[in-house]
């Protein structure tokens, strides 16, 4: 295969971004009145039906356009500023956050469970069994089984839970130039565990899922080694001495301070990221004392079926995204244990 460099402009290093205060856009006051419109227009509408034309914001349409631009052909990401969440309750917080995502893509299930917005919440502490964004410790950089992801914070940690994000088109470019023999495993890719969450029971992906694919000239990742490594745990299947060298340099090399940017959310302040471009992280964080105060993020799985994705691609990211299974749950009770899960 004769794999090239990703000419696109998330294929971005840090250095390349600027300083970190440039990246944020803090919301103006008719930013704020719009979505508090909206939001008064939208008190009584199930989150689960609401719209993007249900949640119109008329008044920044133009501004709504330029971020969906940049996260979706641009650099990948948009960091928003000064949400208006403070005095609201969780609830409307989980509307006006799941309107304004309406804008970006369709909400999709999270989980089993079926949920359209998640609580990124410490429920599990260090147990690896339970799902890892309801966990207090450390996540890998990955991607999540959805094309955009959104996140608004309601609430910091006391100390830690840094978000770290990764242009892994800049990753593969970097191996292009120092390692290319290590790039044809990750175009292959692998099978990888389900973590229970298949409807028809299925341990494993049916046929292994590309890290790296193009479909229409555009790129699109998939990186869960936190599922490859559970597989490999459970004695599925093993690596070969070049697909564990294939990885664990992807790892190093995204990881790095040269190509991760770190940055911690505040009350208000939410992200937009292309979860087909960008890898994301966070650090481990300790909770507050007082239970009223704990960290608390919302987020959203966004799907865009016009975005080009392979067979593959979408047989992995489902336009639905994960089924509902009544009864099922987010806890994983077979024999091996990931080192991450998302």
């Amino acid at each position: 295969m004769q794999v090239r460099a990703f000419t696109h402009p998330a294929a971005w290093q840090v250095d390349e971004l600027g300083p970190i205060d440039a990246k944020r856009i803090p919301l103006k006051q008719q930013h704020v009145d719009a979505l508090l419109g909206a939001l008064e227009r939208c008190h009584d509408v199930p989150l689960e039906s609401l719209t993007a034309n249900d949640f119109a914001l008329p008044k920044i349409r133009p501004d709504l356009a330029r971020w969906t631009e940049e996260v979706k052909r641009g650099r990948g990401f948009v960091w928003l500023e000064g949400l208006p969440v403070e005095g609201l309750s969780t609830d409307q917080a989980c509307t006006l956050f799941y309107g304004l995502g309406a804008h970006f893509g369709q909400a999709v299930s999270q989980s089993n469970d079926g949920e359209v917005i998640g609580h990124v919440v410490n429920l599990g502490g260090g147990d690896r069994r339970q799902r890892a964004f309801q966990s207090a410790r450390a996540l890998n950089l990955h991607t999540d089984r959805c094309d955009l992801v959104g996140m608004l914070c309601l609430r910091p940690a006391a100390s830690g839970g840094v978000s770290g994000y990764a242009s892994a088109l800049a990753v593969h470019n970097e191996m292009l130039r120092h390692c290319p023999q290590l790039l044809p495993p990750l175009y292959e890719g692998f099978r990888l565990h389900r973590f229970g969450e298949s409807a028809d029971r299925e341990v494993l992906t049916s046929a292994p899922v590309p890290i790296f694919s193009i479909a229409y000239q555009v790129p699109n990742v998939i990186y869960i080694r936190g599922y490859i490594d559970l597989a490999i745990n459970e004695g599925w299947y093993e690596l070969s001495a070049l697909q564990q060298e294939a990885l664990d340099t992807f790892d190093e090399i995204a990881r790095s301070p040269e190509f991760c940017l770190y940055l911690t959310l505040s009350t208000g302040e939410a992200t937009f990221t292309n979860n087909s471009l960008l890898l994301h992280n966070r650090s481990a964080f300790d909770d507050h004392d007082d239970p009223a105060l704990s960290r608390h993020l919302l987020r959203l799985w966004l799907m865009d079926p016009e975005m080009p994705a392979t067979d593959a691609v979408r047989a992995h990211k489902s336009l639905r995204g994960i089924e509902r299974i009544e009864g099922r749950g987010t806890y994983y009770t077979g024999h091996g244990l990931a080192t991450e899960q998302a």
